[in-house]
C-alpha cells in the first residue's frame, strides 16, 4: 500500500501519457479517498478534494466578481435559485436559508460592509433593486464625505502646527 505523500513519476504509476511528470499520493480532505495527483497541482492546493466530493458541492467556487458560489444538487430545496450548472451565489443561499424560502430573481442580497465573501447573516440585507441603488449611492457619498473630512482634519492639524511654530519665532522689528 502506498503512503500518503509518496512522490513518483508518471511512468512508474502507469500514467503513460505523462511519464516524466511527478505525481504525489494524496487523500481527499472530505472523504479520505486516496489517489494520484500531479505534484504541481498539489502544491497549489488545487487538488485537496477528489472529483466525487467536488461534484457533491462540498467545494466553494469563486467567480470572476469575487463572489463565492456553491454547487447544488437538483433535488435540493434551493435548487430553483441556481443558475447554470447548479451554481448559486453563497450570500443568496445564506439569506434564503435564513428566511426558509427561495429568493425571487428581483430580490437582491446586499453586503453591508461591501466585502463580497463575508456571507455572515448579520452582514447581509435583503433589498429590492431600487433600494439597492439608493443604498449604494448613499454609501458611496458617505465614504466620499468621510475621506474629505479626514483630509480637512489633516489640513487643520498642519495649519495648527504651522501657527504654533510661527509663534515660537520672535518677530523682528
Amino acid at each position: 500500500m502506498t503512503e500518503v505523500g509518496t512522490i513518483k513519476y508518471g511512468k512508474d504509476i502507469g500514467q503513460l501519457t505523462c511519464p516524466k511528470i511527478k505525481f504525489v499520493w494524496l487523500a481527499c480532505r472530505h472523504c479520505g479517498k486516496e489517489r494520484w495527483v500531479r505534484l504541481y497541482l498539489a502544491k497549489k492546493k488545487q487538488s485537496n478534494i477528489c472529483r466525487h466530493c467536488n461534484q457533491k458541492g462540498k467545494q466553494l467556487i469563486r467567480n470572476g466578481n469575487h463572489y463565492i458560489e456553491v454547487r447544488l444538487r437538483p433535488n435540493d430545496f434551493f435548487y430553483p435559485m441556481a443558475r447554470k450548472a447548479g451554481l448559486v451565489k453563497e450570500h443568496r443561499l445564506v439569506m434564503a436559508k435564513h428566511l426558509g424560502r427561495n429568493l425571487h430573481r428581483w430580490e437582491i442580497v446586499h453586503h453591508k460592509n461591501h466585502i463580497k465573501d463575508d456571507n455572515r447573516i448579520e452582514n447581509l440585507q435583503l433589498v429590492m433593486e431600487g433600494q439597492h441603488r439608493q443604498i449604494t449611492i448613499m454609501q458611496c457619498r458617505i465614504t466620499e464625505l468621510e475621506e474629505k473630512l479626514a483630509s480637512q482634519v489633516n489640513s487643520i492639524r498642519l495649519l495648527q502646527w504651522q501657527i504654533k511654530e510661527l509663534n515660537k519665532v520672535p518677530l523682528k522689528r
